[in-house]
């Protein structure tokens, strides 16, 4: 077996990706599984009474090994797949969940937990949080129920791990395997630095001219540009096809039936557990509770969110009859007449702005900012790692080892779309402890020449700044246990420090000192950076009415029972809604891959804007003090949220913070809804 995928050697203690190869992780993994089940069985069949330290404390470190093996595996499974990695992740997925099925219900185990649990009040606050999150996962995995329920339990669970990961790999081959050559005469309305980017997209796959792919970073622009209505239309169906027939390569890529199963046996896994339906098991450990809680929120936003989407149609509508088309908008219209409409309300040019928005630039004005708030400091160094853009740095505060930072930023046709803030360590302070390694996943544009500045739009500099937020809630983890480190907290509540640290962008502080002109030096001008952050509100309507239909139809697909044609239930859930038609889910069923990809936001997509409704009025504190920076405030963030993880509920993590709950005013507000 090769040691170096659990006994990393290179610099920062970083894994040596360059003597890792794809035959090395099956042996690992068989290895690790072993020990790890053999860990656990150790625990379970203890004969001595169970304790915290021959229990829980035992279980958060038995599958050590098998940790660092995965992380390395699905890390690079998600940057850089290839059949070998899809093959593996295909093997690994059954394994995995009939392990985590054997751990989580087996009775010997269960029943030294709750004899822990039984005497959790004479345990430190931490030992007695992880004690109490053992029984309660342990509870709702299915420990307590009979040999049948438990066997029916883990059947469900390893088919589950099969479907996800066939949804996963649907919806990566669609997203591989399209690409639309653009002609050199249908290149109208296109900007210079989208120009480049289709071109580099064609140099990457061995074409001529300039292309378009799945890639957001790619697509959204060029919906919002392209005056080619045919050719819009045809990227547009392509993109939000994905995952729903027959690939481009011609790979049977059809997810709806996985889709239909998916959901059923969610449903037969909440009512084995007691519970009405999946929605009532999932947000029962949520901060928002119950889905009357989540329904009412998203009920409040939608009203003023379609409202506005409406007038932005007539608006849009009237612009398209200007061009002589008498018939309705349509989807592939919105865009390039939202984009048309914010330039002549602000004037703002992407070709103006993007000089002063390169990758370096906006990653200097993130870092400055974590530096003021936090005190941290970012060493870059060198480190052998999956591809020659990505980018590592050593993080450091007072002197004292912080965490490593990775950032992998440019799209490649073998990385999963999307961009994602995950951990290859996790800090805790078990033995001599260990410092986190944290991981940015981003899909930019790469830079036209090697070397050369990579262009960012403002929502790639968004992107930035939130996945960067996420990572604070690495970085600045102080527990003592990696079950409670970092980003483990209810899901409803992962999104806060993400969202949190996209505020920073939008002031003129940080862009005045940071975006800058890549030859010149010269900072973006005021007029132009007033009318920059001002259009950021423009299309308001839209973007929350595409997010509020995906997360209103993810809630209703898991309430009650199951549809059997889940287009269907998708439809007419818009219906009642009164969707705008050239309105579609931001997320469409097919390739809705946070709800189906695997359990983490199903019935939870709510979570993004419940978290905002925190991360307005967490903002609102900083400002409250006439500081941005305040380093009162900054402290208090870390010390109550930042860097306590999931030590106690989000709820009292909040009201340490904040000492009252939010309401959704400072979300409408920011949104330019109120």
């Amino acid at each position: 077996m090769n040691r170096q995928l659990t006994h990393w050697t290179g610099p920062e203690g970083l894994p040596r990706f360059d003597l890792i190869g794809d035959t090395d992780f099956a042996p690992a993994f068989d290895r690790e599984l072993t020990e790890a089940q053999a860990a656990h069985e150790a625990i379970a069949a203890n004969p001595e009474p169970a304790s915290f330290a021959n229990t829980i404390a035992a279980m958060e470190v038995a599958d050590e090994g098998l940790n660092r093996v995965l992380s390395v595996f699905y890390t690079l499974a998600g940057v850089d797949s290839n059949e070998a990695r899809q093959a593996l992740q295909r093997d690994f997925a059954p394994r995995l969940a009939e392990y985590g099925s054997r751990i989580s219900m087996d009775p010997r185990l269960y029943a030294r937990v709750k004899a822990v649990a039984a005497m959790a009040e004479a345990l430190p606050p931490e030992d007695r949080r992880i004690t109490e999150l053992a029984l309660r996962d342990l509870t709702r995995a299915g420990a307590g129920l009979d040999q049948a329920g438990r066997d029916r339990m883990a059947a469900i669970r390893g088919r589950l791990a099969v479907l996800t990961t066939e949804f996963t790999q649907n919806v990566l081959t669609d997203e591989r395997d399209f690409v639309l050559a653009v002609p050199d005469d249908r290149l109208a309305g296109l900007p210079d630095w989208l120009l480049r980017a289709m071109r580099a997209a064609a140099r990457e796959r061995g074409l001529e001219g300039q292309v378009v792919t799945l890639n957001r970073s790619l697509i959204v622009p060029f919906l919002e540009h392209a005056a080619d209505r045919t050719l819009r239309e045809t990227a547009f169906r392509a993109w939000t096809a994905r995952g729903s027939g027959a690939g481009a390569g011609g790979q049977k890529t059809d997810n709806l039936p996985l889709v239909q199963e998916i959901l059923a046996l969610r449903h037969e896994r909440a009512q084995l557990l007691g519970h009405a339906d999946f929605a009532s098991w999932k947000l029962e450990t949520q901060m928002a509770g119950s889905a009357e809680r989540v329904e009412e929120l998203l009920s409040q936003v939608w009203t003023a969110a379609r409202t506005r989407a409406t007038e932005e149609e007539a608006r849009l509508t009237a612009m398209l009859r200007a061009d002589g088309v008498n018939g309705p908008l349509e989807p592939w219209d919105w865009r390039l007449y939202a984009e048309r409409l914010r330039q002549q309300d602000h004037q703002v040019d992407a070709d103006q702005v993007a000089p002063y928005l390169t990758l370096d630039a906006m990653l200097g004005a993130v870092f400055d900012v974590a530096g003021r708030l936090f005190g941290l400091e970012f060493q870059p160094f060198q480190a052998p790692l999956w591809a020659p853009d990505v980018r590592s740095w050593r993080v450091t505060r007072d002197g004292q080892l912080m965490a490593v930072f990775v950032g992998d930023y440019f799209a490649r046709p073998s990385k999963r779309s999307g961009a994602w803030c995950s951990a290859l360590q996790m800090q805790h302070k078990i033995g001599q402890g260990q410092r986190p390694i944290v991981v940015n996943v981003c899909n930019f544009t790469p830079p036209e020449e090697a070397g050369g500045p990579a262009f960012l739009s403002w929502d790639d500099a968004r992107t930035l700044f939130h996945e960067f937020g996420h990572a604070t809630h690495h970085i600045l983890s102080d527990v003592t246990w990696p079950s409670i480190s970092g980003t483990s907290v209810a899901q409803d509540f992962v999104e806060l420090p993400s969202q949190l640290y996209e505020h920073w962008l939008e002031q003129p502080a940080v862009l005045d000192a940071h975006a800058r002109h890549h030859r010149t030096g010269e900072a973006l001008p005021a007029e132009l950076r007033d009318r920059l952050l001002a259009a950021g509100k423009a299309n308001a309507g839209f973007s929350t009415v595409e997010y509020l239909e995906s997360a209103l139809v993810d809630l209703a697909f898991h309430r009650g029972t199951p549809p059997a044609d889940p287009m269907a239930r998708q439809a007419e859930i818009l219906a009642q809604l009164g969707a705008p038609d050239p309105i579609p889910m931001r997320h469409a069923t097919p390739h809705f891959a946070h709800v189906f990809a695997g359990d983490s936001y199903a019935s939870g997509y709510y979570s993004y804007m419940w978290s905002e409704v925190m991360d307005a009025d967490a903002f609102a504190a900083f400002e409250e003090t006439g500081d941005i920076f305040d380093p009162a405030t900054a402290r208090r963030l870390e010390e109550t949220i930042l860097s306590r993880g999931g030590s106690a509920p989000a709820d009292q993590l909040w009201m340490d913070f904040r000492q009252r709950m939010p309401g959704v005013e400072a979300l409408l507000k920011g949104r330019g809804l109120a």
